[in-house]
């Protein structure tokens, strides 16, 4: 089997463009991203069912020439899934253009909070795990709270204690 090397270098391409544009904040590129990468998984399909031959249907006599039908129903399903896809973003690109004038995805604030907790936590780059005696980053090693003593309430339906309970 020969395998096509312009068309392998097409697959490459398009599938990192499509990666960087997935990558971007606007919804419109991530959209167009979305497409380029399925279309870059149909070619890997076409490519990997081997080379092409008669179609399965046709004079079934000797099946060596004929080219293999599950890849080009697979491809069928991938364009079909990518549709699917597509409209969704697209139909929420649209709904956040309405709302809010643009389509770039904004940070969470949840987001920019466990960064900025990320970035100052210096004892993960100061931890050094062969130090025999000192607790770990997640306070594993040290010693648990002693619990508070417990003491039993009376229930609402049960007596007051007296001083005769108490002693």
């Amino acid at each position: 089997m020969t395998v096509n090397l312009v068309l392998i270098v097409v697959i490459g391409i398009t599938f990192a463009c499509g990666v960087t544009l997935m990558l971007e904040r606007t919804l419109t590129r991530i959209v167009i991203g979305t497409l380029l990468v399925g279309n870059a998984v149909n070619l890997i399909f076409v490519v990997a069912s081997g080379a092409p031959g008669r179609a399965p249907i046709v004079d079934e006599s000797d099946p060596s020439p004929m080219s293999d039908p599950l890849p080009q129903a697979l491809v069928l399903t991938a364009i079909v899934i990518t549709l699917g896809v597509a409209a969704f973003l697209l139909a929420l690109a649209y709904r956040a253009w309405q709302v809010e004038g643009d389509d770039e995805v904004q940070d969470d604030i949840e987001d920019r909070l466990i960064r900025r907790l990320a970035e100052l936590d210096e004892a993960s780059q100061s931890y050094e795990s062969g130090v025999e005696g000192e607790p770990d980053e997640e306070g594993a090693d040290a010693p648990a709270p002693a619990a508070p003593p417990r003491t039993q309430e009376p229930s609402a339906g049960s007596p007051a204690p007296t001083e005769e309970d108490e002693r």
